[in-house]
């Protein structure tokens, strides 16, 4: 079931999402050659926590941290380790979740440590723009094929592979609610868009193919091909005056 949001509860979303981005550029500027991934957690933890909100990842369906850290090939959920060291030119992907009075902000970005390839840069701008081209088309009026369709033609522009086991959703007083937002689709099909409505569009993108595979702890998800993922997010309003990025500062 959609839950359509009031104007009170999106003021909430949106100070939740404002704890979410902090926390989220918290990580950002945590990440350099050295640093191990446990690092990067404990940042984004303690800016949660400084900020009265509780972090939506911490202990979710047994997750054991507060931001998914994801190295190179891994494309999502990987989990913060204090042996994990970070290297020149790796690009990290970080996703951060925050409550804030019982509502949930979702937010992720995918950043290099110290110079990178070319290839990794441009994969990393890439997936950035097919966030953008997905954001314009939550609309009023619109359908979810109309998100999904964006993202996977400038994607696959470049010859990347667009995830499909993992997808967007809605976000509210649940981390992952009703409707499913696909990074792949069919303009003009799909649910139809509504004023109301909170959802994460998560662009996850592969440099070659989309296949992935789950490692034996149950959440590391890494690429088939073992090349680098980038992964982008934003918690997003559909308004009568447009889209609304809920995750960015007040």
């Amino acid at each position: 079931m959609i839950i359509l949001k009031t104007s009170k509860e999106l003021e909430l979303m949106r100070r939740a999402g404002a704890i979410s981005h902090g926390a989220l550029m918290a990580g950002v500027e945590a990440v350099a050659p050295g640093r191990t991934t446990m690092d990067v957690n404990r940042a984004v933890h303690d800016y949660i926590t400084a900020h009265d909100a509780i972090p939506s990842f911490l202990g979710y369906g047994g997750f054991p941290a507060a931001a998914c850290v994801s190295i190179n090939e891994v494309v999502i959920h990987g989990i913060p380790s204090k042996t994990r060291k970070i290297q020149e030119g790796d690009i990290v992907s970080i996703d951060v979740g925050a409550i804030y009075k019982g509502f949930h902000g979702d937010n992720a970005y995918t950043v290099a440590a110290g110079a990178t390839s070319r290839e990794n840069e441009q994969l990393m701008e890439v997936t950035q723009e097919c966030l953008r081209r997905g954001i314009a088309q939550a609309v009023p009026g619109g359908r979810l094929g109309d998100i999904g369709a964006a993202v996977q033609q400038y994607a696959e522009q470049f010859g990347y592979g667009v995830v499909r086991d993992y997808v967007g959703h809605g976000v509210g007083q649940s981390l992952h609610e009703d409707p499913e937002v696909p990074n792949y689709g069919t303009a003009g099909h799909g649910r139809r868009l509504a004023a109301g409505m909170t959802i994460a569009i998560e662009p996850m993108i592969n440099m070659k193919g989309s296949a992935i595979k789950t490692m034996p702890d149950g959440w590391t998800v890494v690429t088939v091909s073992g090349l680098p993922a980038a992964h982008f997010e934003q918690t997003v309003a559909i308004t009568e005056g447009g889209p609304v990025i809920l995750t960015r500062p007040l």
